[in-house]
């Protein structure tokens, strides 16, 4: 497709494309980065508040429950407005209300703090994987799979910084700032490069997802939900069946993670070789292969093999829903993307919780194999999902 007919004529070649590929990058880095730098502060906002596990939980879904609401109205204000704006707002807001989250001393600001967290960072979620669309459509080529990985990459640093800040007992605020301003820098340095789309006219700003969409959707909430499940449950999984030492449950999505990610910084170039339909269709059977070989390890190493599997092979399928989200027919590429970042972020919410209803009816290993079968709809949609619009 002509770059002309995804841009504004104006802004159509001054950004240039090798510019905004990187633009893209540094926003999967940024939301990454920022979404792992509040997981170390958690323990430290539970003694602030001096509350109770529940209280927490119920403080920790203002963040999905902000993340939600901006998802279902980004896609309507990039479709106006171009998905530029949204991922500087989205990406500096991010880190703005980091620091916030270590001065708010009350359950209430701390609520209010974690939705405005969440709804900057569904809004960068949803406008980043548009202007990942748009750059791909642009070039040619598979780049999906390499902006995700991003996020993987920007989560690890995340993670490592702020628990390194942390270690040298500066404070939670003090430590947030330098994160702060790394991220401010990065976005400012990513606006420049960001390619300036707009809204098609004639295109609806809102619509709801229908036709391949929904089953674009529905795949990518049963992914996200794999993932989501293997986040919360797979320690329990292995230590449950004497696989590992409760000090040893984490190793499962470690070796999860790890696979996922550089199945991800190799996937492009895979993709362009075999194709989505092929990557989609072996990468689902890979990931239930894994399933299969982890719920019937009679030892760790074969375990721990069963997780690598599941990382590898759905690592680049979620990378594929969005890229024929780009492409279909059925409705406004940017209104598809939308609808798909909040079926999979909604999927990975209720996924563990889903999972905990099956477990306590017929046990956890049951839930996996429940899990195994609903992967199975990725190969099996393969063909359908793939088809020329």
């Amino acid at each position: 497709m002509n770059m002309r007919s995804t841009l504004s004529e104006p802004d159509a070649i001054a950004p240039g494309l090798p510019a905004a590929r990187l633009a893209t990058r540094l926003a999967f880095l940024v939301a990454g980065f920022g979404v792992a730098c509040w997981a170390p502060l958690v323990p430290f906002a539970k003694q602030r508040l001096g509350v109770d596990d529940g209280v927490l939980g119920v403080l920790l879904l203002c963040i999905g429950l902000g993340s939600v609401i901006a998802m279902l109205v980004t896609g309507a204000l990039s479709a106006r407005y171009g998905s530029k704006p949204i991922i500087v707002a989205g990406g500096s807001g991010l880190a703005v209300v980091l620091p916030v989250l270590t001065l708010v001393d009350t359950p209430l600001t701390l609520g209010i703090a974690l939705l405005a967290f969440g709804a900057f960072l569904g809004s960068l979620d949803v406008a980043m994987n548009i202007h990942a669309v748009d750059v791909e459509r642009a070039e040619g080529r598979p780049l999906m799979s390499g902006f995700h990985a991003l996020f993987s990459v920007g989560g690890f640093i995340g993670s490592t910084v702020m628990t390194f800040l942390l270690s040298l007992r500066i404070g939670t605020f003090a430590s947030t700032l330098p994160c702060a301003v790394l991220m401010l820098v990065v976005i400012a340095t990513a606006r420049s490069r960001l390619l300036v789309s707009t809204h098609a006219k004639g295109d609806p700003l809102f619509a709801l997802p229908h036709g391949i969409v929904l089953v674009l959707a529905g795949l990518a909430a049963i992914t996200f939900l794999v993932e989501g499940a293997l986040l919360d449950w797979s320690a329990l999984l292995i230590t449950g069946t004497e696989l590992v030492s409760p000090a040893q449950g984490g190793l499962g999505y470690m070796f999860f993670s790890i696979a996922m990610t550089a199945g991800r910084l190799g996937g492009d170039a895979l993709t362009a070789r075999i194709g989505d339909r092929a990557m989609m269709f072996w990468g689902g059977l890979l990931a239930t292969a894994g399933f299969v070989v982890l719920l019937t390890a009679p030892a760790v190493a074969l375990a721990m093999g069963g997780f690598v599997l599941i990382g590898l092979g759905a690592s680049n399928v979620v990378p594929v829903l969005f890229r024929r989200a780009g492409s279909q027919r059925a409705m406004p590429s940017t209104l598809a993307v939308s609808a798909i970042t909040t079926t999979g972020y909604a999927g990975h919410l209720a996924g563990p919780a889903g999972v905990g209803f099956i477990a306590k009816a017929i046990g956890l290993p049951a839930a996996f194999w429940v899990l195994a079968v609903l992967l199975c709809l990725v190969p099996a949609c393969a063909r359908l999902v793939t088809r020329q619009p």
